[in-house]
């Protein structure tokens, strides 16, 4: 096999960020302004195509021939921008640096790979104002004669360092690629890839009168909105956190000093017996719907057939190897609460907003329940909805080989009333539906499984049921004790992660076989599927703990909060957390590839979730059965892990 290294820069009226790729290199005055690309080890070739110069001969064979992989950094904007322009080249070709670099646990940024792994030729910083220069449109002015675009003869030199900065871009995906030559990615990875870009390719139908009614509501009810605010309190911006606080505070005699969406409903009800406070606090919470702007994204990112494309990076979380979501952001809709979600959202689509405050009273609340409901099917189909039943406990329970729970997954799988039982010594007859022994069971369920203590409790709200610290405390125990081999396999993978650190070398740990190998630049723990997570530059420090010092795993990764890349520190609750999520993630992918093999037309995965398009024929519920029991198929890796999946059609999104 040969290698061919492609970078290209480009041209179009449309945003990029905001729009995002698709829609980007739709737009009718698309074009490629230069391509840049080295076959193997060979000199970088710059081709200037806005100056008239044509692609080689040699270029366009490696181009076309299966023998060559095409590489690139987020590879679909080369595969789409080179379709765009009738070279057609299949997604299994095209080999992506950024996924690689996630897949090792580096950043998937080309600049932040490049100074991590500190290339030779990184890429340049030149490129921000040239970009914005040539590949953007430009604002008219009498200096540069009423033109809204920049070509290369109004700035020659500039348009030399553009085309530098594209050489260098070339030079560090080969070097990304040689450093990082000796970590394949597995064959079922590659297989997972071309289906991903087959979805993003597919895209997402939106229902436009629906996004742009909710948008014209929200214009509308939010000036009503800011006319009682003002109204009430007489300020220039009741939106304005430090002025609403300053007139709360005046108002209350208490520090008022944040209006954050948590803190809201707590200071609501404290000041209940105070009906001008309590109404600015409604009308402030009201204005502080967010929701709104996924209605832009859809309008703004839809393409001219009601599709928004590329939601989905592959590889986007690179520890777990879970998707991250584009433009829309899918993985964080508002959930829809109301029995009857067909009224409002007719009323909605209708612009009808005087009905909708009547009937629901909040108005933004109702917009923001609706919006996974613009994501719809098309005519004469319907969407198939199915996700997995509780699947990280699921593969907790498998990978810690904890059989009371595998027995209640391989039965009727209500895990909070077994657990309730277990922990509160209590027949399970005694944990009903709305029982407080289940709520505590749930609570303790979904924080304690990743060694999780009092502020797991708290986070996942045990103050708000009113739990006291002393309670949750015991809730924790209690959970413990019911699960000693989850315990027990936090203790056993820190140990063997860090025995893998201390020695560099393999170490085999837990009844599933998890390989932890480390070399001098990172740590992997290889799953049963096969594929590895990554931490890089793995060492053992000291880290503060209370009053004395332990010994601590650290590794280098990107903080969630900055974004910036740093030593983190990790131990052996938050690895079972990467592990379990990351077979979660394998499973999901299991799936993904069966549906897409057996000719699901999958557009959409959230989480645990999957959505297809099938035919709305008479067929659909037999063909939705077999979807589910596709789903419910475990891999030969985990053959004895209990699956099961399950779901709903409509012809609209939403959360049944």
């Amino acid at each position: 096999m040969n290698d061919i290294f492609i970078d290209i820069e480009t041209y179009s009226s449309v945003d990029l960020k905001t729009c995002g790729a698709y829609k980007y290199i739709a737009s009718p005055d698309f074009e490629i302004l230069m391509v840049g690309y080295a076959i193997n080890d060979g000199p970088v070739i710059s081709v200037d195509l806005a100056q008239g110069e044509t692609l080689p001969e040699e270029f366009e064979e490696a181009l076309f021939d299966p023998n060559y992989r095409k590489h690139a950094h987020n590879a679909v904007f080369e595969r789409l921008s080179f379709k765009r322009i009738g070279y057609d080249v299949p997604a299994e070709e095209w080999y992506c640096t950024a996924v690689k670099a996630a897949y090792t646990g580096l950043p998937l940024s080309l600049d932040q790979v490049s100074k991590v792994l500190d290339l030779q030729d990184k890429k340049l910083d030149t490129g921000k104002a040239l970009i914005k220069y040539f590949s953007c449109p430009c604002k008219p002015t009498k200096v540069n004669g009423g033109r809204t675009r920049n070509y290369p003869w109004h700035a020659p030199e500039k348009w030399e360092m553009y085309k530098e900065y594209n050489r260098y871009d070339v030079l560090a995906e080969r070097e990304i690629h040689y450093k990082l030559l000796q970590y394949d990615i597995p064959v079922i990875e590659r297989e997972l890839y071309t289906v991903d870009q087959v979805i993003n390719d597919r895209g997402i139908l939106i229902d436009p009168i629906l996004a742009k009614s909710a948008i014209n509501i929200d214009e509308e009810y939010s000036e009503v909105l800011m006319t009682q605010a003002r109204a009430l309190t007489h300020l220039d911006n009741p939106k304005s956190s430090p002025q609403m606080c300053k007139w709360l505070s005046s108002k209350t005699g208490d520090s008022i000093t944040s209006l954050a969406k948590d803190v809201l409903p707590g200071l609501i009800k404290q000041y209940s017996n105070n009906p001008d406070v309590k109404e600015a606090l409604i009308l402030r919470q009201k204005l502080a719907k967010s929701s709104i702007k996924k209605y832009y994204a859809m309008i703004n990112c839809a393409t001219p057939d009601n599709r928004v494309r590329g939601t989905f990076q592959f590889y986007g979380a690179n520890r777990t190897g879970r998707w991250a979501g584009r433009l829309l952001q899918l993985q964080n809709l508002s959930k829809n609460h109301l029995d009857d979600i067909d009224t409002p959202r007719d009323l909605v689509r209708a612009r009808d907003w005087d009905t909708v405050e009547m009937l629901y009273d909040d108005v933004p609340d109702i917009l923001s329940q609706l919006v996974r409901t613009a994501i719809v099917a098309p005519e004469n189909k319907i969407l198939a909805v199915c996700d997995f039943s509780a699947i990280e406990a699921r593969v907790i329970s498998w990978l810690a080989e904890e059989d009371w729970r595998m027995d209640v997954f391989r039965g009727d799988g209500k895990i909070y009333e077994a657990a309730g039982a277990r922990m509160f010594n209590v027949p399970i007859s005694a944990i009903t539906k709305t029982s407080p022994l289940r709520q505590k069971a749930k609570i303790a369920e979904l924080a304690l499984g990743y060694q999780g203590h009092l502020g797991a409790m708290k986070r996942m709200g045990g103050e708000s049921m009113g739990l006291s610290d002393t309670e949750m405390t015991s809730i924790v125990r209690k959970w413990r004790d019911a699960n000693p081999k989850i315990v027990e396999l936090w203790a056993e993978v820190e140990d063997c992660a860090m025995e893998a650190v201390r020695y560099h070398r393999q170490v085999i740990g837990t009844s599933r076989d998890l390989i932890f190998d480390c070399n001098d630049e990172v740590l992997t723990i290889t799953l049963p599927s096969g594929r590895a997570l990554f931490y890089r530059n793995p060492q053992i420090k000291e880290k503060a703990k209370g009053r004395t010092t332990i010994k601590s795993l650290f590794y280098e990764g990107l903080n969630q909060e900055t974004k910036q890349w740093t030593l983190l520190d990790t131990y052996g609750g938050k690895l079972v957390e990467n592990i379990v999520q990351a077979i979660a993630r394998d499973l999901l992918a299991f799936s993904l590839i069966n549906l897409h093999k057996a000719g699901y037309a999958i557009t959409m995965h959230v989480h645990d979730e999957i959505i297809a398009e099938i035919d709305y024929d008479g067929s659909e519920q037999e063909t939705y059965n077999q979807m589910a029991a596709l789903m419910g198929q475990a891999p030969s890796w985990a053959s004895d892990l209990p699956l099961n999946a399950d779901g709903y059609l409509t012809k609209y999104y939403k959360k049944d």
